[in-house]
């Protein structure tokens, strides 16, 4: 190995101390995973993405289905179905990277865009990670900051917001922070107690459910399903197809590759459907779900007040099992970035990002999720064309050099021209102009960010300019790209 690679490894990790047990601190960082030291089985990957996934906050996404999209309740059940399995299904295709290469998502993306084009994908990717680890954040605050009040009779202040804050950041740090072997173990547990205590708040809300304007609803066009498809899918599985490798890395070479996309797919579908098939029920003749700011506290005012406290810890749970696998992703995002700290500390430095922003947004800022729902939505758009490439990418049968991903000198077989991979690059680039063409973002209609000049056709109006993007990303790899240069079995696994 050369001393550039060997530099970029500085503070991530070294060959001795490796941990990968329960309870201790993961010293490994971005560095491909040994044969050696890799263990498990697929069914680890059910238990994480049906733990990033138990969130009651699901339930607007059905809400938005009904109301603002005009379909009706077996529409939007369809609706929930392919948008969720199916985009859960490409973030296990997209996962599959993990298991061959053992590294991250982002650090194997090197070996697609160059060791210097990959900075891009890479810090769209971190953006979004830590724009997504803000709303978890501040929305959990809040359903501490209603919990304390109903058990303790305290009112919302200054005080009670940043300790609302340190609670769910330092919950987020202690698992985060300890590492892979950690958030698998906690995935399995906390995937069944928050599981049922969902299952129980979700049983009261259909109690709830005006089941003659339900069926008395009428459907909606095909065309309203085909964007409601994309609508679930961009707001599922699109936003952690780049992070799917990062929990797939330790798993063992011979595992299918069905197996573990079956696992994906599945894991995050059971909850996801059940929650957004619920959110449309309940929005079948009011809005009142799909047009809440705060949809913690619109959830809540659906109960039982008795169910306040096992909804509220309910909803505090869920947005933790979420919170903590998007700030391991970005975490190992900060690396691949070049940050020289070891893991645990790029995490450290990732929730404190967290715990600004939350506070920013709680006690400062008049609106929250408007402005950051817009941002996310542009953010869609680059994202999608990452996914977009590296999938084309994938399926041309990849290896990678693990020696040659973590050497980010002239040296590395990864540098290709000037560091970039000018086809990968550019199809990525032009992928991303396409998509922009068709978005637009705004908080309404009267406050727009970004309009692209075919924002007002079928597609954009429809929220769909990803979808464009991901699209043209993968044609124009497919036909410009190439394909990937051998790598021996040897070199690949143990370089």
């Amino acid at each position: 190995m050369t001393a550039s690679a060997t530099n970029d490894q500085v503070g991530t990790n070294t060959a001795e101390g490796v941990n990968d047990q329960v309870g201790a601190i993961e010293a490994r960082g971005i560095e491909p995973v040994p044969d050696e030291e890799r263990h498990g089985q697929a069914i680890q990957m059910f238990w994480t993405w049906f733990a990033a996934n138990i969130s009651i906050l699901g339930l607007p996404l059905g809400a938005t289905l009904v109301a603002f999209r005009g379909l009706n309740i077996w529409q939007a059940i369809l609706v929930a179905v392919i948008g969720s399995v199916g985009s859960f299904a490409l973030v296990g295709v997209l996962s599959l990277a993990g298991k061959k290469g053992g590294a991250p998502a982002l650090t194997l993306s090197r070996a697609v865009f160059g060791q210097r084009g990959n900075a891009g994908p890479t810090l769209i990717s971190w953006l979004s990670r830590i724009g997504w680890e803000t709303i978890s954040t501040t929305t959990a605050a809040y359903a501490l900051l209603a919990l304390f009040q109903w058990i303790f009779g305290w009112h919302q202040n200054t005080v009670l917001a940043v300790i609302s804050l340190l609670i769910f950041i330092g919950c987020t740090l202690l698992i985060s922070g300890l590492g892979h072997a950690t958030i698998m173990w906690i995935n399995k547990w906390a995937t069944i107690v928050f599981g049922v205590l969902n299952l129980i708040v979700m049983g009261f809300l259909v109690a709830t459910v005006d089941w003659d304007k339900v069926l008395g609803v009428d459907a909606g066009p095909v065309s309203s399903v085909v964007a409601g498809i994309g609508f679930i899918a961009a707001g599922t599985g699109i936003g952690w197809a780049n992070a799917g490798a990062d929990y797939a890395r330790y798993l063992p070479r011979k595992i299918p590759a069905g197996r573990l996309v079956t696992a994906s797919a599945f894991g995050a579908g059971i909850p996801l459907v059940l929650l957004i098939s619920l959110g449309s029920l309940l929005s079948a003749g009011d809005e009142t779900l799909a047009s809440a700011s705060d949809p913690v506290a619109a959830i809540n005012g659906m109960l039982p007040s008795w169910m306040a406290v096992p909804y509220l810890i309910a909803a505090f749970g869920g947005l933790l099992m979420s919170n903590h696998l998007s700030t391991y992703s970005a975490g190992l995002t900060m690396l691949t970035l070049g940050l020289r700290v070891p893991r645990h500390w790029a995490v450290t430095l990732d929730v404190v990002l967290m715990f600004l922003g939350g506070i920013y947004f709680m006690l400062i800022a008049e609106d929250f999720y408007g402005p950051f729902s817009t941002f996310l939505t542009l953010l869609a758009v680059p994202i999608s064309a990452w996914v977009g490439v590296s999938l084309v990418d994938s399926a041309r049968g990849r290896r990678y050099d693990s020696a040659a991903l973590m050497d980010t000198s002239r040296t590395s077989r990864y540098w290709y021209t000037g560091g970039f991979r000018i086809p990968a690059v550019l199809a990525w680039t032009v992928a991303i102009v396409m998509g922009l063409l068709f978005t637009e973002a705004s908080t309404s209609a009267d406050d727009v960010w970004f309009a692209g000049p075919w924002a007002h056709t079928w597609l954009g109006t429809n929220g769909l300019g990803w979808a464009i993007s991901l699209a043209v990303g993968a044609l124009l790899y497919t036909v410009f790209g190439g394909r990937p240069a051998p790598v021996s079995e040897v070199e690949g696994a143990n370089r």
